[in-house]
């Protein structure tokens, strides 16, 4: 498996991509899941992938290899080369398909495509297996592809369009750190990529190791961080109540029902459960 996070902001691109492709217990592998098309001053491009490692790399041959009159090369548009990606995929399950499923392979893939070409705005897509795609936009300005469950809650408190390039790559790390914690089919090295808007060219380019100074900054300061946050966080009070007490004996909420209690009131849990509906512990 993998994890790959892409963000359109405001002010340009931010790629994030893990390398592992096994992790067994005896042997672990890793490969390169991002691709960068870069023609300085006319167009880049950036592809990232997950799936079956056989399928996305047939994909990927495809299109670098592709010698069409449609190729990522002379495509007038962002969403022209979505379509050469798309297109690429469907070549690829109609020639092998029904061979993985002899076998009892599912045809699994899935791609971020991004970047920009000169005197159009940059733009981000989401490809899918069956070829079809959707484009990030202001609601939802950045997709993930492969293990994204772990690394989803703090992209979404923080990431909008106006955040900056700098703290949206800081964001992806935190995202793929909390990856990494969870999940053992994710890996390091780290592969990120951050396109400045209207540069037309790769200027801020990263391969991160577990020694990298940065990255191990984010590591050791992102989980000391939540446990001194977790550690002031307020104790549930519980509510004083004698054994076979009734509901109506209960003490009243601390503050009234109408107002949501502000961080550090104390709060009894038992109070609140009874005012959702909840009965008395027996």
């Amino acid at each position: 498996m993998t994890y790959c996070v892409a963000m359109r902001l405001d002010t340009g691109l931010v790629f994030l991509s893990d390398t592992r492709t096994n992790a067994g217990v005896d042997h672990v592998s890793t490969f390169r899941k991002m691709l960068v098309f870069e023609r300085t001053g006319e167009r880049v491009l950036v592809l990232l992938s997950a799936g079956n490692l056989a399928v996305t790399q047939a994909v990927r041959q495809h299109i670098v290899e592709a010698r069409d009159t449609d190729t990522i090369w002379n495509a007038k548009t962002l969403t022209d080369v979505a379509r050469v990606v798309g297109n690429a995929i469907r070549e690829v399950y109609a020639r092998d398909a029904k061979a993985l499923e002899t076998f009892g392979v599912d045809f699994n893939c899935s791609f971020i495509l991004g970047g920009q070409i000169a005197g159009q705005p940059s733009r981000l897509f989401q490809l899918y297996s069956a070829g079809n795609f959707i484009e990030a936009s202001s609601v939802n300005p950045y997709f993930q592809i492969g293990e994204s469950k772990y690394g989803k809650p703090i992209i979404d408190r923080l990431v909008t369009p106006s955040t900056s390039l700098d703290d949206g790559a800081k964001c992806a790390l935190i995202s793929m750190d909390s990856t990494l914690r969870s999940n053992v089919s994710v890996g390091l090295p780290l592969d990120l990529l951050v396109y400045e808007e209207n540069s037309l060219r790769v200027t801020r380019f990263a391969s991160l190791t577990d020694d990298n100074a940065y990255y191990k900054m984010i590591h050791d300061t992102w989980g000391a961080r939540l446990r001194q946050v977790f550690a002031e966080l307020p104790e549930p009070q519980w509510a004083a109540s004698a054994p076979g007490a009734s509901a109506a004996s209960l003490p009243p909420l601390a503050s009234p029902p109408d107002e949501m209690p502000g961080a550090g009131d104390p709060v009894s849990v038992q109070s609140l459960a009874q005012d959702f509906g909840g009965g008395a512990p027996g």
